[in-house]
């Protein structure tokens, strides 16, 4: 296994993903997985990113 660094763009684009998870699991719902089947675990999940990003286009 060679390690390689990875290019200024994926980079940051690694880091805007990291930080879109980080703001999913401070969702209490979504970081303990209290839904019983994987729909309603993934329409969660989409209410979750629904609000994240109405707020990042209020500020």
């Amino acid at each position: 296994v060679v390690p390689v660094i990875p290019m200024r763009k994926s980079r940051k684009l690694r880091v805007a993903v990291e930080r879109c998870f980080n703001k999913l699991k401070n969702a209490r719902r979504v970081a303990t997985r209290y839904d019983k089947t994987a729909e309603s675990f993934l329409g969660f999940i989409d209410i979750t990113s629904i609000r994240l990003w109405l707020r990042h286009l209020s500020t």
